[in-house]
């Protein structure tokens, strides 16, 4: 795809490969992006690379992200989640700042969090801190589930239709990932069963390390909320269980405990389930359990990802 005009517009209409492109290609959206901060009283611009929107810091103390026309409903859902978690958590969430419009392609501005991104930190923590840090995601995970759904339900897609099409869509998404051929098989039949059910609650989705950040081995932040949903609490456990937990006994029940839950085997299967049908589900890239793929049936991989 060319690269932006200097001017700094934006397409009225954009593919998701050409959109994927152009955020890949920092220097042919930062032209815009400076523009926009331009309008909000700041010049200095750095763009972001990670991310599924285009990102920016701006002047250092506030994030820009500017999103593409076909992922208007994930700027509208952050837009709401934002403001029904400002200030209600125990750990900082960013500050909605102002929203707008460029070219069609609405974008907001947000306050900047401070803190290391729990990749970084991760790895470099001993298993006493580890443990702690899962203890307190589980217990922020249980605050944000006590909070009201509010209004922020208009914004998400309905949960009853939004599981049919994943059920749908599950077999060629499992396929292109890379589930192993002898549990693809075994697929329809085992996502067929029960799912979890509950009260809906706000389901933010991001407990996982891309988007928390820590403080001295502890947590000190949460962001990006624009494909979170509403629905059954275990939909959010799916992050912590699988990127930080899984195969693994004590991590998986400290992050229970910190929720105020437990698991158990049929709770397992079921949540096993909607990892399967989760909004970005991909195995390979999502259990950090070395082996998993040797698991002869989907009960026996339960068992394995998240031992009691």
């Amino acid at each position: 795809m060319a690269s932006l005009p200097t001017l700094g517009h934006l397409p009225g209409e954009i593919s998701v490969a050409d959109f994927d492109a152009l955020h890949d290609d920092p220097a042919a959206w930062r032209a815009v992006v400076a523009s926009i901060a331009a309008e909000h009283g700041s010049a200095g611009v750095e763009p972001i690379e990670e991310g599924t929107v285009l990102v920016a810091r701006i002047d250092g103390q506030r994030i820009l992200k500017l999103y593409p026309p076909f992922l208007r409903d994930h700027f509208e859902f952050e837009c709401a989640m934002l403001a029904a978690l400002q200030g209600r958590l125990a750990l900082p969430t960013p500050q909605l700042l102002a929203t707008g419009t460029r070219d069609g392609w609405p974008y907001l501005l947000m306050s900047r969090l401070v803190g290391e991104p729990l990749t970084a930190s991760w790895p470099r923590m001993d298993e006493d801190h580890r443990l702690a840090l899962l203890d307190a995601l589980g217990a922020l995970a249980a605050q944000v589930h006590a909070l009201p759904v509010g209004d922020v339900v208009q914004r998400a897609p309905d949960w009853a239709v939004f599981v049919q099409g994943q059920r749908e869509r599950c077999g060629g998404r499992q396929q292109r990932t890379g589930l192993p051929p002898h549990l693809l098989a075994q697929l329809p039949d085992f996502i067929a069963g029960a799912l979890p059910e509950g009260p809906p609650v706000l389901l933010t989705g991001e407990y996982t390390p891309f988007n928390l950040f820590t403080v001295d081995n502890r947590l000190a932040a949460m962001f990006d909320f624009g494909d979170g949903l509403v629905g059954p609490r275990e939909y959010d456990w799916l992050g912590p269980l699988c990127f930080l937990a899984a195969g693994d006994a004590r991590r998986c029940a400290r992050f229970m405990h910190g929720y105020g839950a437990a698991l158990d085997p049929g709770s397992r299967l079921r949540l096993l389930r909607m990892l399967l049908l989760h909004r970005y589900s991909n195995l390979p890239a999502q259990i950090a359990h070395p082996g998993w793929q040797q698991a002869a049936t989907f009960e026996d991989l339960a068992a394995s990802i998240w031992p009691l």
